[in-house]
């Protein structure tokens, strides 16, 4: 007797091999049996009508951290059937935490959700017992950041590390291994994470090594500089002797549209040489950030007080600008700014003034009727220095194209999952609700990039086999029982920019360790998922 047969479902199995129609049986959180089941049993059977079955989608680069203490329910990620999630990039995680860093944690999460208790936690293995403690929808797995570590023991001092903040941020990541993590991860645009410089990076990334560490990195430049960070990034990983992932792969600002030919090259000449490089992308032309990554990384220095002094300084503030529009004399550095501009810079999320979201900074600038740079800093200004939410148009569709098709791609949204069925707060960037979806229906199905179960094994065998998950994935038995249902003549996203918060069509069920947590259009409230340590990828 089975918990649950699915009969005649198209089966998708991860492999990317052509579908096939048979029955799924499962028993409790793993899958059973796949075949011509009509003599068995279960305590549940569905009719699959021809619909596709596939294994449950892994995105390795969310931001989910602090949503998974906040409700766990992830809607705009498991309504689009991503049962694993990937946290702690770009260089920031929930934990390692400092006694500073606990405190405006606190202050962060009662933004987020007043109704629950704050989470007290300062280690990894705090942050994993909590979630489990408190339930989530996904399984997910842990990078610990590079830049959490770095603000732990050096605050926002820009000096290179000295051999005893070395040590002490060696042992942090030796500790967070121990603790279940399953790499380090690096956003090298982003402060305090920017300040460190490529010797330093390898020798935290070498402790890794032992425990069978995967570098996951927010390269330090996506725009003029996307070449020397890529081979940056991969020296780390030739000197660490580690596998490397690149977050959400792009070729940033009009002046760069075409180049992802050459980094494409770049990175199978990196696989020709022996380099285990994968990357991920999101399947959109604008990116998403906070409006202060447009600033050079000296203005940082000192934290978001000293920031919000230096824009209030009228000398500060135009030398600031000196180097967002001519960034020479800093190195490695370029503002997001470039090949961009003001009116192609969107604020998405400005809780002062909800107004303001969806309009540009230069829109901005006209409503207040001053400069966009002017407006760019009041906007900073008026947030003391927290997040002011921007999406920016940056890439080429023929980039985005070309690099979705190549065979290191696997999809990541670099968003977090909503917890509530209501739109969120802000106009998120679409890619939160439909990166997944899009890829398997715009541009698998309508566009004709690559087959269905091509963008499926992009979704799900391709993620697990980076982080070596090898009991999920593929639809296989004795894996576990991760599954979307879903109908591939209707399966889409809906959300645009101006109206982002769109749950996805034709997603019919999702299961996740067997247990059924999306029905339609409705999430069931169930918390099937776990925290995946290091030590449990088997």
């Amino acid at each position: 007797m089975y918990d649950l047969i699915i009969k005649q479902v198209r089966i998708m199995d991860g492999s990317g091999a052509p579908s096939y129609l048979a029955d799924v049986a499962i028993l409790g959180d793993t899958i059973a049996l796949i075949g011509e089941l009509s003599a068995f049993e279960a305590k549940e059977t569905i009719a699959g009508n021809g619909l596709a079955l596939a294994p449950g989608f892994i995105d390795l680069h969310t931001h989910s951290d602090s949503n998974f203490l906040a409700g766990g329910e992830a809607h705009s990620h498991i309504r689009q059937g991503v049962t694993t999630a990937g946290l702690g990039n770009c260089g920031g995680s929930a934990a390692p935490r400092s006694p500073a860093m606990l405190a405006e944690g606190r202050r962060m999460q009662q933004q987020q959700n007043p109704d629950l208790p704050p989470y007290e936690g300062t280690t990894v293995a705090d942050y994993f017992a909590e979630v489990d403690k408190r339930g989530i929808s996904q399984n997910a797995v842990f990078w610990v950041g590079q830049g959490t570590i770095r603000n732990y023991v050096m605050g926002f001092d820009s000096s290179p590390a000295n051999e005893e903040q070395l040590a002490a941020m060696k042992q942090l990541v030796r500790q967070a291994m121990e603790d279940g993590a399953v790499g380090v991860s690096t956003g090298l645009i982003y402060t305090p994470g920017v300040y460190a410089e490529e010797a330093e990076i390898i020798e935290l990334i070498k402790e890794t090594t032992p425990y069978g560490g995967i570098y996951n990195t927010h390269i330090r430049g996506e725009n003029d500089t996307v070449f020397t960070a890529l081979n940056e990034a991969i020296n780390i990983a030739r000197q660490a002797k580690v596998p490397v992932q690149i977050s959400h792969l792009k070729a940033m600002g009009r002046h760069m549209w075409g180049q992802s030919k050459e980094i494409l090259q770049l990175l199978d000449d990196a696989v020709a040489e022996g380099i285990d490089v994968t990357f991920d992308q999101y399947p959109y032309t604008a990116a998403a950030t906070g409006l202060d990554a447009a600033l050079p990384p000296w203005s940082h220095v000192g934290g978001k007080k000293k920031l919000v002094e230096r824009l209030q300084d009228p000398a500060e503030k135009a030398r600031i600008l000196a180097d967002v529009i001519n960034p020479e004399g800093i190195d490695g550095w370029f503002s997001i700014w470039k090949g961009v501009g003001w009116e192609n810079i969107m604020v998405t999320g400005y809780s002062p003034d909800r107004d303001l979201e969806g309009k540009s900074v230069a829109e901005i600038g006209e409503i207040w009727g001053m400069d966009p740079w002017d407006a760019c800093c009041e906007l900073i200004i008026r947030r003391g220095g927290d997040r002011v939410s921007i999406v920016y148009f940056a890439m080429g569709d023929e980039d985005v194209e070309r690099i979705m098709q190549h065979r290191l791609q696997m999809v990541g949204s670099d968003s977090s999952g909503t917890n509530n069925e209501g739109p969120s707060r802000g106009k998120a960037h679409p890619r939160g609700y439909g990166s997944f979806v899009k890829v398997l229906g715009h541009y698998a199905r309508d566009v004709g990039l690559f087959s269905q179960e091509e963008a499926v094994r992009k979704m799900s065998a391709a993620p697990a086999l980076r982080i070596r998950l090898k009991d999920r994935g593929f639809i296989h038995p004795g894996k576990k029982a991760d599954l979307v249902l879903f109908d591939p003549a209707t399966v889409n996203s809906q959300g645009d920019y101006v109206n982002p918060s769109q749950f996805p069509v034709g997603i019919c069920k999702v299961w996740v360790n067997g247990v059924l947590t999306v029905d339609g259009d409705k999430h069931t409230g169930a918390k099937a998922g776990k925290m995946i340590r290091r030590q449990e990828i088997k």
